[in-house]
């Protein structure tokens, strides 16, 4: 077990302090999928290596999380580990590869209920997933307390939902169907990753994780009936057992974040199921989100990614109004909607991150 005091010391706690609500003297900024597919130097190790291979070994995946905070220095407040959301699928026993120009793709998807008896009964987290943890240890180390390092899962809805899809989908249509059809397998299901989830959180932790990130990629796909029936609980319980656990572990009550991408709808309700930050996609205004949320959580975001494709101007004009719309005391940690897309030119990221420190280092004197 890795504790705090084995670790170099954190030189930049910008982000730790905006996630727990405390007031900063400049907006911290990180990106997700910033370790990825844009940077030239994750195509240098991605020639030789398949996507699960890195993941699965702990020295490239935390080259891979280094990566960008080489490139961008003290542009960059935090990072988060290269791994995958879909470790967890696999962790319960299912295939899963990663194609080129077609993303995941698992081999043999869950059909019906009677494709449940395939998951392995009990999970052995560490012993699956240990992989992980040993990059995260190894990663805090090579960081030398540079920027906090996230940890991050799936949520259950959204690893439920590629599962049965067996990888992306433009409409999810037989991941909803299990709704309808097979409402108690879909909860057995459902609880079934959750409790894989939260084993898997604390052992993140307990590896060196300074921050969790739960992703609900596909929240926005349900309706608000859906969500709060098979997403939001099994979040909620998420955040609960991982605290509850982490406090009998003696372990660090880490800042966790949500990011129920698409779910406008639910905003007020992500306020009070245990999250420190919530995450906003690009379609929520800020001002809206501070009026809904009342200042009680932490708001993550949330530039639409695809303004980086739009020259120097557009980002700077387009960052500077997001940083003034999130307000001169609002609480905030900047990021995009969503994950940086793989053909953005890393050069325009770095003006976004440029005009984020320099324009919330103005306001908030």
């Amino acid at each position: 077990m890795s504790t705090e005091a084995n670790f170099p010391p954190l030189k930049n706690d910008l982000l730790l302090r905006a996630a727990r609500g405390e007031k900063v003297e400049r907006t911290p900024i990180w990106i997700m999928r910033q370790a990825g597919r844009y940077l030239p130097e994750f195509h240098e190790i991605r020639k030789n290596h398949s996507f699960f291979e890195i993941c699965r070994t702990p020295e490239l995946a935390c080259e891979l999380t280094l990566q960008p905070i080489r490139r961008y220095g003290p542009l960059l407040d935090g990072s988060i580990i290269f791994s995958d959301i879909l470790v967890i699928p696999q962790a319960l026993g299912l295939e899963v590869e990663m194609i080129t120009g077609r993303g995941p793709v698992f081999n043999d998807p869950l059909v019906t209920p009677e494709d449940l008896s395939r998951l392995k009964t009990e999970v052995d987290v560490d012993k699956e997933l240990g992989y992980v943890y040993d990059a995260i240890t190894l990663t805090r180390h090579k960081l030398e307390g540079r920027v906090p390092l996230f940890g991050f899962i799936g949520a259950p809805w959204t690893l439920m939902a590629y599962m049965i899809e067996g990888g992306g989908s433009k409409t999810l249509s037989k991941a909803k169907s299990w709704l309808w059809k097979y409402p108690t397998e879909t909860h057995g299901l459902l609880q079934k990753i959750t409790d894989v989830s939260v084993d898997f959180l604390v052992g993140q932790v307990r590896a060196g994780a300074q921050l969790l990130q739960v992703f609900d990629s596909w929240a926005g796909e349900l309706s608000p009936h859906d969500f709060n029936k098979y997403s939001l609980p099994y979040i909620k319980q998420i955040s609960t057992k991982v605290r509850q656990r982490l406090a009998e572990s003696n372990l660090p009550d880490v800042p966790m974040v949500i990011f129920a991408k698409g779910a406008w709808y639910a905003l007020e309700d992500l306020t009070d199921i245990g999250y420190d930050v919530v995450s906003l996609d690009w379609t929520i205004d800020p001002e809206y989100a501070r009026k809904v949320t009342q200042d009680k959580v932490v708001l993550q975001g949330n530039m639409d990614p695809s303004v980086l494709y739009g020259g120097e101007e557009a980002i700077r004009e387009t960052a500077t109004r997001m940083v003034h719309a999130f307000g001169k005391d609002g609480k905030h940690i900047a990021n995009l909607g969503h994950g940086i897309l793989p053909t953005v030119d890393p050069e325009a990221l770095k003006v976004y991150l440029e005009t984020i420190q320099k324009v919330s280092a103005e306001i908030k004197k």
